[in-house]
């Protein structure tokens, strides 16, 4: 008898799949036949599979693996894809590239976990079950945030985070770049940002690194958005260069506490000029359709004392000074806007992001929901259960994480990013959800993977699939960790201060 379904271990799971009785075999007699505009996900199966397996799977006209794009598939929308194994041939379609990248993925998981590794494994036994499936996802934004500012990962770590995202069908990798504590991308007009912003917790990114990720993550399927904050959480800019703040001639540090710190930027014109010139060169590295410029956490004090500041809301005939940051934003979203992006902005109410902006609801579910019903499209991250640096679990073997109860898997896999109750209406604005991994306590590259997984093979089901089977996904999730052992994520706080064995 063939496997049950479950017993694939699928994370996510499938929208539809059967399982059939006889398996394919992949030797080194495999070719691929690629169709026109399939090569890029014939090159990624071939890469993924060459360290473990050795095998060369060469394209050929005549290859028993297909990968076919077909934009007639319609039904599959322009993620999903449709895979059919036989004992003899391997069919993969889809209607877009993304959703053969998709397929690809799943034949990784079809295979044994050992075919994941890097390591070379002799005289393996690459057969994947017979299988039929249509696999469409629930929600076109499925993702993760990494804050590589208050502690800064290197290059080789984002891009073995991408492929993890990558295997779960994850395809936002939102890249949190600049806060209190540092400044970590380069900027031509302002070396300070990095000379100075990037000391404490770490270093920075040079544009080629970060360009070669984006190139890296795209050939996965996976969409890198940059997060510049403002006009908050931006102590390391001041620290940089302090005519930018509301009192040019202070002198600031880059700031080595957690918190909100209360020094923001001014609202002069040279302050706007260094924000638009900063988003500019991001821009030009990031080609992504969304550009987050942050907006949550501004304290207004500094406005309320600053006369250049006092001097700006008498000449806008502005309210007062906590009008000015519905005023900034307005005019850094045009300026996105203008360049052909969205701006994307975090939400602490569901009222205050201007009309052009894409929420990210992080404060509660409500937000979300007010945020939808004002015209916005809402990516929902609930700090409750989507934000990753709270503890897995009240265990005393934890490591240190954020104050308050402890988000498990459970709570994550139990995120409904549109909630029935919501109505049609309000649930179509919402582009889908994301997970959170603030640094403050983060210091490695293992800590953070610890903590990332395997919440976020739970984020990615509900996001992906619906997330309404809790037994089902705890079996899925039993054979699920083989693979990630396979790729060596660690699943032990005993491990997270080891060596970086897992950042190449």
């Amino acid at each position: 008898m063939p496997p049950a379904p479950s017993d694939l271990g699928l994370v996510p799971s499938p929208s539809r799949l059967s399982v059939r009785t006889g398996r394919f075999t992949f030797d080194t007699t495999t070719a691929i036949r690629a169709t026109d505009g399939a090569r890029p996900a014939a090159r990624l199966l071939r890469t993924l599979l060459a360290p473990a397996t050795g095998l060369p799977l060469p394209l050929a006209d005549d290859g028993r693996i297909v990968l076919a794009l077909d934009p007639g598939l319609t039904g599959l929308g322009p993620q999903g894809y449709g895979l059919t194994v036989g004992g003899d041939t391997v069919l993969l379609r889809a209607a877009r590239p993304d959703g053969l990248l998709h397929g690809v993925q799943t034949l990784r998981q079809l295979l044994p976990p050992t075919a994941l590794g890097e390591d070379p494994v002799r005289d393996g036994d690459w057969t994947i079950p017979c299988v039929e499936m249509t696999d469409v996802p629930r929600f076109v934004w499925r993702g993760a945030m990494l804050d590589v500012a208050r502690h800064f990962q290197p290059a080789a770590f984002l891009r073995r985070f991408t492929d993890l995202l990558a295997l779960h069908k994850l395809n936002v990798l939102h890249l949190h770049l600049t806060d209190d504590q540092g400044w970590r991308m380069p900027v031509g007009a302002y070396p300070r940002l990095t000379g100075v912003g990037g000391t404490p917790h770490g270093g920075a990114y040079t544009r080629e690194e970060l360009t070669g990720l984006v190139a890296y993550a795209a050939e996965r399927g996976v969409n890198v958005v940059p997060e510049i904050e403002m006009p908050g959480h931006v102590r390391a800019a001041l620290a940089a260069y302090p005519h930018l703040g509301n009192f040019p001639g202070r002198r600031l540090e880059v700031w080595d506490r957690w918190g909100v710190c209360d020094t923001v930027l001014g609202v002069h014109d040279d302050a706007l000029d260094f924000c638009r010139t900063v988003l500019d060169d991001v821009m030009d590295v990031f080609p992504s359709p969304y550009v987050h410029v942050g907006g949550d956490e501004c304290p207004t004090g500094e406005w309320h004392r600053s006369p250049s500041a006092l001097r700006r809301v008498a000449e806008q005939g502005l309210d007062g000074p906590g009008a000015l940051h519905g005023w900034f934003m307005e005019r850094i979203g045009a300026h996105v806007t203008a360049r052909g992006r969205r701006p994307l902005g975090w939400t602490e109410t569901g009222h205050d992001l201007p009309d052009s902006f894409t929420a990210l609801a992080w404060r509660d579910e409500d937000h979300g929901r007010a945020a939808a019903r004002n015209g916005h499209s809402v990516v929902m991250a609930p700090h409750r259960s989507t934000y990753l640096d709270y503890p897995r679990s009240t265990r005393p073997e934890e490591p240190p994480g954020q104050d308050g109860p402890a988000v498990d898997l459970p709570t994550v896999y139990a995120t409904d990013p549109a909630p029935e109750h919501w109505g049609d209406e309000d649930a179509a604005r919402v582009l889908g959800t994301q997970a959170q991994l603030w640094t403050e306590y983060v210091t490695t590259a293992a800590h953070a993977e610890y903590l990332l997984f395997p919440r976020l093979c739970a984020l990615a089901d509900t996001a992906w699939s619906g997330g309404r089977d809790w037994p089902g996904f705890q079996a899925r999730l039993h054979h699920h960790r083989s693979r990630l052992d396979a790729l060596g994520v660690p699943s032990r706080p005993s491990t997270i201060h080891s060596p970086e064995r897992n950042t190449r």
